[in-house]
């Protein structure tokens, strides 16, 4: 027998989420994926100057501000062409980073790791463990959450590069599209050098165990069992406990394909983490071509202004339609050559050929234990080059470039935000913005079904999932699987319905 379930909205999310599942036999047999909310920052822009944008469109969010901002100060460097110093790189790359990574301390501590602390798992012979480190900031320092309060405290030091290098977080007004606005001082650098020093330290004693270089150079599954016995008290190794017997491998499979606009720019015009499609069926990077990117709003609550065919950001447009039969969210189902496409941390390490992640997706897959790993992995890879920014920064060399922006031009800009792929689209008309399309990292994977009724990655990734009771929700049938493959993805819902 059949039965459909409703499940939301969900805790520890940025926005709404809704999830519909259809369950058979104690399996998810389909899923529908709702975004509930819609902000119209979109059509907010429209008919203001080109550089409102960068005080409005970082409001999207107030976690991935600083992502938002990187984008739209590229789109409108890339309509009026001009390039950012040396200075102005380093310091939009350590903002964002830092922003980054903050996120993926808080997914780990504070919105993945606390379910493995509820009473579903009591039997099991690390629910101990986890209940002293990660329960949600529970009782006395000695309770529960331990470690969870150690990460949010080292968390709000770590945003003290922001608040030095931008001025304030969120919403720093610092980074422009010819730079950054904030000149940093040599006695300012050593500050900042000190923080990314404090923040290593936390990583090092208490998630990894290990120096950080140790970390990002393990290169296959042998390596990480290795690593793994040498540092057998960090919370990276209860992780990998927790995930071999709770077989978080068998869940959330990924759609094989792999998107990364690239992290981190250099003044090659290159990325220090790099750009393009991995698939995982033919093992290898393909080419990015933006031109390829549609969005599909056939089941999104949006009037579908040329038909059925899906439109590429620069042509679409974002006009309600609340009453659309066939539509239950406010996201559109964006696609690359008509592909469903992940991204997030583990498609920025596939596609820069780490060697770990590689191997863990070959043997798994793109899963929950995957997705997870290699947002570890990130922050041991970025923390060191974070700390070489800082050395490259010329304290007396200019941070920003003057611009002028044209009557007529438009412009996109592309990063990576901690949750994958963030693009905006604008296009200036008459000194105004006359078109602004965005399409964040949880457009993609929390998409709807497209026009040939094809699920995002996030629908189809909780096909078969087992819908054991967590017993924690109203009706006391929410499944703590779900909860786990919602969570791998860590959904940002605000910047996904603007």
């Amino acid at each position: 027998m059949t039965r459909r379930l409703i499940l939301g909205p969900f805790n520890r999310v940025e926005g709404d989420l809704e999830v519909q599942l259809e369950v058979a036999h104690g399996r998810v047999t389909q899923a529908q994926v709702n975004a509930p909310m819609f902000r119209g920052f979109e059509l907010m822009l429209n008919g203001r100057d080109p550089m409102d944008a960068l005080t409005i469109v970082p409001r999207i969010c107030g976690i991935c501000s600083v992502s938002q901002s990187v984008a739209t100060a590229r789109a409108l460097a890339d309509a009026c062409g001009v390039v950012m110093p040396p200075n102005g790189v380093h310091a939009t790359n350590l903002m964002l980073a830092c922003e980054n990574l903050a996120d993926h301390l808080t997914h780990f501590y504070l919105f993945f790791m606390p379910d493995f602390t509820r009473e579903v798992y009591a039997g099991r012979a690390w629910f101990g463990q986890a209940q002293q480190r990660f329960a949600a900031l529970a009782g006395s320092p000695t309770g529960g959450g331990l470690h969870s309060r150690q990460a949010l405290a080292a968390r709000a030091r770590w945003f003290e590069l922001i608040g030095i290098l931008g001025g304030k977080w969120p919403h720093t007004g610092a980074i422009l599209p010819g730079g950054s606005s904030r000149a940093i001082e040599a006695t300012e650098r050593v500050r900042l050098l000190a923080r990314v020093h404090e923040m290593r330290a936390f990583l090092e004693q208490t998630l990894f165990g290990t120096a950080l270089e140790e970390l990002a150079e393990l290169d296959s599954l042998a390596a990480l069992q290795c690593w793994r016995a040498r540092a057998p008290g960090s919370d990276m190794a209860l992780f990998l406990d927790i995930a071999d017997e709770a077989d978080l491998a068998s869940l959330g499979a990924g759609p094989r394909r792999y998107l990364s606009y690239g992290a981190y720019t250099r003044f090659d015009g290159a990325h220090a983490l790099a750009r393009g499609v991995w698939d995982a069926t033919l093992q290898q990077v393909l080419p990015l071509d933006t031109r390829q990117i549609t969005e599909d709003p056939r089941h999104a609550w949006y009037a579908e202004s040329d038909g059925s065919v899906p439109l590429h950001p620069m042509a679409g447009t974002t006009q309600p339609q609340a009453d659309k039969a066939g539509a239950y969210s406010w996201n559109k189902a964006p696609r690359l050559a008509g592909q469903v496409l992940e991204t997030g941390a583990i498609a920025r390490q596939l596609v820069d050929a780490q060697p770990l992640i590689r191997a863990a997706v070959l043997a798994q897959g793109g899963c929950v234990s995957t997705r997870v790993l290699a947002r570890l992995l990130e922050l041991a890879r970025i923390v060191p080059l974070m700390e070489q920014w800082l050395t490259a920064l010329q304290p007396h060399a200019p941070f920003y470039q003057p611009h002028v922006l044209p009557e007529q031009a438009q412009g996109i800009g592309l990063t990576e935000a901690a949750r994958g792929a963030l693009g905006h689209w604008l296009r200036i008309e008459k000194g105004r913005i006359s078109h602004y399309q965005i399409v964040a990292p949880t457009s993609w994977n929390f998409s709807p079904r497209d026009v040939a009724g094809t699920p995002g990655a996030l629908e189809a990734a909780l096909v078969d999932a087992p819908m054991d009771s967590a017993g924690d929700d109203v009706a006391g049938r929410q499944s703590v699987a779900v909860q786990h493959i919602v969570r791998s993805f860590d959904p940002c819902m605000v910047c996904t319905v603007h």
